[in-house]
């Protein structure tokens, strides 16, 4: 029976390298439906993505990319299947909104398994999607105790990723480390601009003339995770803090939703403190 799959490698780049990629496909008769590569000049690294389509042995085709490929590389082979994913959220409603809307229609294909709320004000907007959503509360709790119950909750649900829609919390590091590369949060501003909290007044404060959102990876830097997908808006001196809030708005839902497209089609690397787009 046909699979796709998709070859993730990731080495010190060398000469020859995408002939002696492709020729093992050759020789596990894997058609290439599509492909592209990478070179990080100032490292010399080498990414590549490869998606294939034939009968696989995925034993012995990463045995013969290991015999092959120079040392210090690294390759993945992941089935193209739809990703599963737990969102998280506090009371803002415009990032979750647009994925279960995306998700009901059909224009982002992922399955959603739960949400996760640390408030229970977007229930009844995710429960019309028919899908489950818990309360986490951190009242009376420490941040560890609260992430701790928070990671329980997840688990149950074996998600691929985990989402960041709004979340108002800052993650302890031993969450972080329980799911590396694998939490994808949205930040209203573009970064590294505005940091933190309440960027908008501080852009405000500013009277910066462009705003923006990012979605990232994250680590244990507040805001400072790889970052995936970014845009801007103009704005002027007409503009409050309010206004460039609900102008905001819109930028933040359409960059999550265009790099979690970009993260479950298993398009971005992470390298260092930084992504490749392939």
């Amino acid at each position: 029976m046909l699979e796709t799959k998709i070859l993730l490698t990731e080495c010190p780049d060398s000469t020859g390298l995408v002939a002696k990629i492709t020729n093992i496909c050759y020789k596990h008769q894997l058609n290439i439906l599509k492909n592209s590569e990478f070179v990080e000049n100032e490292t010399k690294r080498f990414f590549m993505r490869t998606e294939l389509e034939g009968i696989f042995n995925d034993q012995t085709l990463l045995a013969d990319l290991q015999f092959t490929l120079p040392e210090g590389s690294s390759y993945q082979l992941k089935p193209k299947a739809r990703k599963r994913i737990v969102i998280l959220v506090t009371k803002e409603a415009h990032c979750l909104g647009d994925i279960l809307m995306k998700t009901y229609y059909g224009g982002l294909d992922v399955e959603i398994a739960a949400v996760v709320g640390n408030h229970d004000s977007l229930r009844q907007l995710t429960e019309r999607f028919d899908v489950p959503f818990h309360l986490v509360s951190h009242e009376g709790l420490t941040r560890v105790e609260h992430d701790k119950l928070l990671a329980e909750k997840i688990d149950q649900y074996n998600p691929d990723y985990i989402v960041l829609a709004k979340y108002m919390r800052v993650l302890n590091p031993e969450f972080v480390a329980r799911y590396p590369n694998r939490v994808v949060n949205i930040h209203h501003s573009f970064l590294p601009a505005f940091i933190g909290a309440k960027p908008y007044q501080r852009a405000y404060e500013r009277g910066v003339k462009i705003i923006g959102a990012t979605a990232h990876f994250i680590n244990n830097e507040l805001d400072e995770g790889p970052i995936i997908m970014q845009n801007v808006i103009n704005v002027d001196h007409t503009y409050t803090a309010d206004a460039m809030m609900r102008a905001g708005r819109d930028v933040e839902k359409t960059v999550l939703t265009r790099a979690l497209e970009l993260v479950f089609d298993e398009r971005v690397f992470v390298y260092q403190n930084k992504t490749i787009i392939l």
